[in-house]
């Protein structure tokens, strides 16, 4: 007997004889690609395999041809140790995914690495693998999805209109950050996410009863979501009707599917043997008995491969919106034009014009203001010409200054372009990232530097995917002064730079605040961190020739002529620098002063360029209030650097310059060191 799943309009399954083999052939594929790499995560695959058949099937709107596709729904792997779940299902609908690479599955430049991957697998829309992050993602997308739609749909053309949907373990929902961004989600009622909760019971460490009893759809209750509780996970008409009613709901939705963890297996189903390990030869040969499917491994049975075929549906679906869109264009052409550009990521035509009005304007107003202020100020300045600015802050925003004179902030039932986190560092920064992600919008989010730490994975995976998220820091040295060592970062700039594809910016003045907001907004291969200062500092005088040099992340900001020593600063240590050299010329040592505003740019330039700011054989001396060992490869052994090695202290910035020997007198006494 065959029974209808409930779902869109757009998509249709019938729950019958093809159920079965679709989800064993999932559990096939999991199991046949984990033996052969002899790595990998077969449980989730396998018990999972029935959510999948429901929600991919019957619910899912792709395009196989074109994972592109501007509106398709976002489907996010959070539990992504799990990756063959996914792989099987891209390659099982027909996207350019073979049985090569399945086979090829965690091997050396395979399209099938071990954890999902954008820009690997065709179809992954994020790289998971830090549990909890995916999750934070979706929530970034669905956020996306929703003001975008606030912000272009009409009454009778919904130009965007899509689901963000997330699979999810006891892992995900163990880490801290599920409750940061999940939380956020139900204030700002995401009523197109919706989470399958894969509730197995099972981690690496065995039964989760014993250290997780966390009652999740009462706590998922508690942050305004939609629950729908005790979900049979391998029923698949059940997950499908529960999917189709989390459609309707007025919030977001968690679906919590009870499962077996490595279904089918007879001897390992159930246990945490299944979880990260491969079954053997034996236990594979018992499974394929045991859900009859009794094919050599890799080989998929042509009816299966039918019943799973998304080409077709998916190039309808993706045709049907292209229609809708082509309305839209007529009677809306501006509208869809600027849509089409934010969503390509391309930036305004005149945004150029924008900037180099704005530096001329700092360049004449010769400001002495916090880089903090400054940096509010570059964003009131490019907000004009950036519709895109989606800003945000972690509860500092009279502090952090993210907002603009126009900004509006996000409610759950007003659009905005400002979005107020809350005290939740970890799940702002991954949820930009899935703002990012998405698209149409060009994230950037704040906190205090020294709280960059609980935000340091989810910077890790935006450097990682390389994707176009600006993260804001403030206050950004001793220079915070009263609050003392706890809220002073010393180590974190360096530790930073450290991170691969993130550009780190610690400007000293109105002009590098601009120039940094300036290449983190065009950058379009990685993230940037902008670093700025609490305290007040100088305007720097620079000649045209400086300005555009600024932009290759070190230059020379005060030449001597035959200098006897090159002196490196960023941020509030440029002004310490040039008085320091004010100081040695009186004592007939002349010397060069270098602004390094970003290091991870000046080390891209070519080496003619680096030479003629670094001069070679002239001694270097570094200064900046942090941890001293970076600076050395700029310095080398002979050299010196003027930091902090050991945390701050709790007293006024003043004291605390003065204390750490951040003085002209001290940076004159290692310059003379160095020369002697």
């Amino acid at each position: 007997m065959t029974s209808t799943i409930p779902t869109d309009k757009t998509a249709s399954f019938a729950v019958n004889s093809a159920a079965v083999p679709m989800a064993n052939a999932i559990r096939a594929l999991a199991m046949d690609a984990v033996q052969k790499a002899n790595s990998g995560h077969p449980g989730m695959p396998m018990g999972m395999a029935e959510i999948a058949v429901a929600f991919w099937s019957g619910h899912y709107r792709h395009n196989p041809a074109n994972p592109k596709w501007a509106n398709r729904d976002r489907f996010v792997l959070s539990n992504g140790h799990g990756s063959l779940l996914q792989y099987a299902l891209l390659h099982l609908s027909g996207y350019d995914l073979t049985m090569e690479d399945l086979k090829n599955f965690r091997q050396l430049h395979s399209k099938t690495p071990g954890h999902p991957e954008i820009d690997v697998t065709p179809g992954v829309e994020t790289t998971t693998g830090p549990l909890g992050q995916g999750l934070s993602n979706a929530v970034g997308m669905a956020l996306a999805e929703k003001l975008l739609a606030e912000e272009f749909n009409k009454p009778d053309l919904a130009a965007v209109d899509h689901h963000t949907y997330a699979f999810v373990g006891d892992g995900c929902l163990m880490e801290g950050i599920s409750h940061e961004a999940c939380s956020l989600a139900g204030a700002l009622r995401l009523s197109k996410l919706i989470v399958l909760y894969d509730d197995n019971g099972i981690s690496i460490d065995g039964k989760v009863e014993g250290w997780f009893r966390d009652d999740t759809p009462k706590r998922f209750e508690a942050y305004g979501w939609n629950v729908i509780p005790a979900v049979d996970g391998h029923d698949v008409a059940a997950v499908s009707a529960a999917i189709a009613k989390a459609k309707l709901a007025d919030k977001p939705t968690l679906i919590c599917c009870k499962t077996v963890i490595g279904k089918g297996s007879p001897n390992l189903a159930g246990t945490d043997k299944i979880h990260g390990a491969a079954l053997g030869d034996a236990e594979i040969a018992a499974v394929r008995e045991a859900v009859s499917w009794p094919h050599v491994p890799f080989h998929v049975p042509a009816e299966v491969y039918a019943a799973w075929d998304a080409k077709a549906s998916g190039a309808k679906r993706e045709g049907e919106w292209n229609s809708l869109f082509d309305a839209y264009r007529k009677q809306y052409p501006q509208q869809a034009a600027e849509l089409q550009r934010r969503i390509k990521g391309e930036l305004p035509a005149d945004f150029d014009k924008t900037v180099a009005a704005y530096i001329a304007d700092c360049t004449g107003k010769k400001e002495t203001i916090a880089t903090r202020k400054a940096s509010q100020n570059a964003i009131q300045a490019y907000a004009q010409a950036l519709p895109e600015f989606l800003g945000g802050s972690a509860d500092l925003t009279g502090s952090n200054l993210t907002n603009w004179k126009e900004s509006k902030a996000v409610r759950a039932q007003q659009w905005g372009n400002h979005i107020n986190y809350g005290v939740r560092e970890f799940g702002m920064s991954a949820i930009m990232n899935g703002i990012a992600l998405h698209g149409g919008y060009l994230p950037f989010g704040a906190t205090f530097l020294t709280f960059s730490d609980y935000s340091r994975n989810a910077l890790r995976m935006a450097a990682l995917m390389k994707l176009r998220s600006i993260f804001v820091f403030t206050h950004d040295s001793i220079g915070l002064g009263e609050d003392g060592p706890t809220h002073q970062s010393v180590e974190h700039v360096s530790s930073l730079r450290l991170i691969p594809h993130l550009d780190n910016w610690r400007p000293c003045d109105t002009v590098e605040s601009a120039v940094a907001w300036e290449q983190a907004i065009k950058r379009k291969d990685g993230p940037s961190t902008l670093i700025f200062s609490r305290q007040n500092l100088p305007f720097q005088q620079r000649n045209d020739a400086q300005i555009a040099n600024i932009r290759r992340g070190g230059y020379i900001l005060r030449e001597t002529p035959n200098a006897k020593a090159i002196l490196i600063a960023t941020g509030s240590e440029i002004e310490l620098a040039i008085k320091a050299a004010d100081a040695l010329a009186l004592k007939g040592v002349p010397v060069r002063v270098v602004s390094m505003p970003c290091t991870d740019v000046f080390d891209r330039q070519d080496a003619a360029y680096k030479a003629s700011v670094l001069q070679r054989g002239v001694p270097r001396i570094a200064i900046e209030a942090g941890v001293t060992s970076f600076w050395y490869k700029y310095v080398g052994l002979e050299g010196a650097v003027v930091g902090i090695d050991s945390f701050g202290e709790s007293a006024p910035a003043g004291a605390l310059f003065k204390h750490f020997g951040f003085t002209t007198e001290n940076v004159v006494a290692q310059v003379q060191l160095v020369l002697a």
